[in-house]
């Protein structure tokens, strides 16, 4: 087996050579680093100039993803310039050559990413929505907290956060309830059969009309929908502010103050009422509606047959929807 000598010698005259490398370059090092750093205060400085200027047109969000992009803009094309000064046969066309082909690579790695980034500045730039808005989506209700280059934070009506990829908010569906100033709320009413439909309809707007929160324009109306099996539907519609703190408040006095105020002129607020017959199908007579008492009468000049099991009737209550 032939031995290998191994030569120290060799070694310190390569590290000889990378030093002597080094201290060459330290000229062009010291330079690279000058134009980097005014490249990193300049980008600084147009990043802050392009935030304020957004904030003075109500768009905080827009300046603060648009201010980052351009501040590492620059920051790259500065780092790709003191890199070529670093090493003279570095050109830029290589570095840009080289960065077509890696942003390929990351685009595929990072696709979910760039997708919600992308997302994110198409939805600042269109503005669907603001902070502070209330909106719906994907299941999820709540104010705009915050809009990011990846998600849109809001929170809850219940104290907590949710973050929804900015991908999820532009392409589905989205439920501003604030985008206008006024909403609308309904109730469904159920009246007694009998009662006086023009009556229950007066009393049910007028009582809507002086609830505080209750907006006069639109006014408040009633508009009758149904005769069900047990009660007339009668639909009142109010608006209202269209924050949810007022809506929902303003909905629980309505519903509170027109119960009372039926209750008080004696309309009637039935409940579900269901009748249940029962008798026995083994007697001879069953099915022959002369004699069989449940469910027919008994003919002329007869007397109907007495239940065996009885006929009940119960009553179960339910809300009005």
């Amino acid at each position: 087996m032939e031995q290998v000598d191994a030569n120290p010698g060799l070694i310190f005259d390569r590290l000889d050579a990378w030093l002597d490398g080094f201290f060459k370059l330290l000229p062009n090092i010291g330079v690279a680093v000058v134009l980097f750093l005014v490249f990193w205060f300049v980008a600084k400085g147009i990043g802050a100039l392009i935030r304020r200027s957004a904030e003075r047109n109500d768009r905080p969000s827009l300046g603060e993803v648009g201010g980052a992009l351009v501040r590492w803009g620059l920051v790259i094309v500065g780092a790709m310039l003191a890199i070529t000064i670093v090493a003279p046969t570095l050109t830029p066309g290589d570095l840009v050559a080289g960065l077509g082909v890696s942003s390929v690579a990351i685009g595929f790695a990072f696709k979910d990413i760039l997708q919600n980034m992308l997302a994110g500045i198409l939805i600042l730039l269109r503005q669907p929505f603001e902070v502070g808005d209330q909106i719906v989506s994907g299941g999820h209700e709540g104010t705009v907290e915050k809009i990011e280059t990846r998600a849109t934070l809001i929170k809850t009506y219940d104290g907590r956060r949710v973050v929804i990829p900015n991908s999820d908010i532009y392409t589905d569906s989205v439920v501003v309830n604030t985008a206008y100033d006024t909403r609308r709320s309904e109730y469904d009413v159920g009246i007694g059969c009998n009662d006086d439909w023009d009556k229950a309809r007066k009393i049910m707007v007028d009582t809507c009309s002086g609830i505080e929160g209750v907006q006069s324009d639109p006014a408040p109306e009633s508009i009758p929908v149904a005769m069900g099996d047990f009660a007339n539907i009668i639909r009142l519609r109010w608006w209202t502010k269209s924050d949810r703190a007022t809506q929902i408040h303003t909905q629980g006095a309505v519903i509170q103050a027109v119960y009372k105020a039926l209750d008080d002129a004696g309309i009637d607020l039935p409940y579900p009422t269901q009748v249940h017959l029962f008798h026995d199908q083994t007697d001879e007579w069953d099915g022959d509606r002369a004699k069989q008492r449940e469910g027919w009468p008994a003919g002329p000049g007869k007397s109907p047959k007495p239940a065996r099991i009885g006929t009940s009737i119960s009553q179960t209550q339910s809300a009005n929807t």
